[in-house]
This record gives structure tokens, sequence and C-alpha cells, in this order.
């Protein structure tokens, strides 16, 4: 049994490293490929296929632990719940610790008022503790209606394209386990740099490797909670949502110190929406049309406190952006990584 665990720890960290090394490397620049072939303007390409690239570990989380039998189906709405408050209070308050933010409003308040109503929408559908086709696909719809409000937005509130940084062509220095991890993986995923011609294969090879990786990590959580005797749910609440959220953590801090925090703030919320309506919709969507049962058990008493908690950071934000002019500092920084280490002091007590 021993070993079982530490081969499960094991696993875990090295889930978690392949994740980010993948996503990184090879799934995000063929995403890229593939916005570029379509012609998606920023705003779409960031609302659907970045969003898919920063958000694959999540969805894929989710998705195994719905059709997982052993009524785990809350490892993967906890991970996406707590990735959701882990983005909004320490990848924007990190941001924030950098330099001071100056948002440009016009997609943040788009972004953060969809943000509300998919929170709304999530409480919704949880508090009877279950969820039925009608809901499942109220998420999916929602999801769509998002993307669509962002392709005209513009034109009704014009406000000026953020360019994105490409972090490696501004000489981002790799160590020498992070080279020779891609070296390796070049051996089985086509690299874009350099076989341009091959991005859908990479695209295609990436998923396959998220999907087996996302597999591993549900199943790491399972072995790890049994053996501590503690709620799975609150391992992906904290352990699962922090760690498939680290890549986006060390990308938005990169991005902070070169001075556009504001990418990284507006990054952290629209990646919300797309792990929340899509990450969880389409999952119980899949599920519920495939399997005979009417509808998909939610464990409300482990996670409605935590969506609750989040829909009132949200507000909070909102209301704190407003006050300041779209303005964040290092000081609202403290804060928001404060308000974390109490959701985690919180989870422990009342889930674990």
């Amino acid at each position: 049994m021993i070993f079982l665990l530490v081969l499960a720890f094991f696993g875990l960290l090295l889930s978690f490293y392949l994740l980010a090394v993948i996503c990184d490397e090879f799934f995000v620049p063929s995403l890229d490929r593939i916005s570029g072939k379509l012609k998606l303007n920023s705003d779409v390409a960031g609302a659907t296929l970045m969003a898919v690239g920063s958000s694959a570990p999540e969805f894929f989380t989710s998705l195994f632990a719905v059709f997982r039998s052993g009524g785990i189906e809350d490892v993967g709405v906890g991970t996406i719940v707590g990735s959701a408050i882990f983005n909004i209070l320490v990848i924007i308050g990190a941001s924030a610790l950098f330099k001071s933010v100056k948002l440009t409003w016009q997609p943040v308040l788009r972004d953060t008022l969809f943000y509300v109503l998919t929170i709304i929408l999530l409480l919704f559908v949880f508090w009877d503790g279950k969820v039925v086709m009608f809901e499942s696909l109220l998420f999916v719809f929602t999801y769509g209606v998002y993307i669509v409000t962002v392709l005209y937005w513009k034109k009704l509130f014009p406000y000026r394209d953020v360019d994105p940084i490409d972090l490696l062509e501004k000489g981002e220095k790799r160590n020498a386990v992070a080279k020779m991890s891609r070296r390796l993986l070049c051996c089985v995923i086509p690299d874009v740099k350099m076989y341009k011609r091959l991005y859908f294969l990479t695209f295609v090879i990436s998923i396959g490797w998220i999907a087996g990786l996302s597999y591993a990590l549900v199943e790491s959580v399972v072995i790890i909670a049994d053996f501590f005797h503690v709620n799975p749910t609150f391992l992906a609440l904290t352990v699962l949502a922090a760690g498939t959220s680290i890549p986006d953590l060390l990308s938005s801090v990169i991005v902070a110190k070169e001075g556009r925090g504001g990418m990284a703030v507006s990054n952290a919320v629209g990646s919300n929406i797309f792990d929340i309506l899509f990450g969880l919709g389409v999952p119980w969507l899949i599920m519920l049309t495939f399997h005979s049962q009417s509808f998909v058990p939610v464990g409300t008493e482990n996670l409605l406190g935590s969506v609750f908690l989040l829909f009132a950071t949200v507000v909070a934000i909102l209301f704190l952006l407003i006050v300041r002019n779209w303005r964040i500092g290092q000081r609202s920084g403290l804060v928001l990584i404060g308000l974390y280490l109490l959701f985690i002091i919180y989870t422990f007590f009342y889930v674990a």
C-alpha cells in the first residue's frame, strides 16, 4: 500500500509537470497556428482556442471524474471550482504584486459580468444536488452566447487590442530539465516551430497526452484520498486546482514583469468562464446523453460553500476595480493572496 501511495504522489507530480510542458510548448502553439489559419481576431481566439489551451487539463479531469465509477463526480467539479478561485485570487494577486495594473475596462467588464452570470448558473444547478439535461444544455448554450458577445462587444464598446507577448521569442530561459523534457517530447509530438505544416497533428497528439495525464491525476487523487481517509473533493479543490493552474500562474507572472499585467487579469477571468460553462457543461451533457441515468449527482455539502465564496470574491473584485478606476496595485494583490490562504483553511476544516 505504501508503494502504491508513493507511486500516486510521483504520478501526481509528474503529470502536473508534463501537462505544463505539453500545454505551453506544443498544444498552445498548435492552437495559435489554427487561430491564424481561421483568421480569428484576438478576442475570439482568446475566448475559444486560447481558453481551450489553458483549461484543457481541467476539462479532461472533469470528464474522467464524471465517467469514472466510484461516486467521485465531485472531483471534476471541485477541480474547476477550485481552479476558478485560484485564478481569480492568486493569478490576479500575483500579477498585481509586480506592477500596478491599469486594465482596459471594456473587455474586463464584459468578462466579469458574464462570470457573475456563470456563477449564478452554477449555484442554480448545485442547489438541488443534481444536474439534469436541460441544465447541462443551458451551460453550453450560455458559453455560445458568450462567444457571440465577445464577437460583437468591441463594436459596441471600442477599445484597442493588446498584442500578445511571445515569451519564447523574447528570450525566456529554460533550465536543463525543461530543455531535456522538451527534446524527449519532440520525439512523440511534432514541434510546430520546426514543422509548421504539422500543426493539426501536433494538436491531436497533444490532446491525447493531456487526456491521459488528466486521467492519471484523477486516479492519483483517489489513491491518496483513500490512504489518508480524506474527502477527494478537498484534494480537487486545492491540490488539483492549484496544480492545473500553476502554468497559467507562471506565464502570468512573466507577462506582469513585462508590464502587461492587464493581459494576465483578463485571461484569468476569461478562462474561468470556459472552465465552468464548457468544462462542466460538456462532460455533463455527454454523460446524460450516452448513459441511462436521468441526472448527474453533485455533492452540494462539499461544493456549495466554495461556490458562494467564489461569487462573493468576484463581486468584491468588480466593486474594487470600479472604485479604483480599473486599477489594481500591490496592496490589493496581497489582499487577494491572503484571501486564498483563508479559502484553503476553510476548505481544510469544512470539506476535508
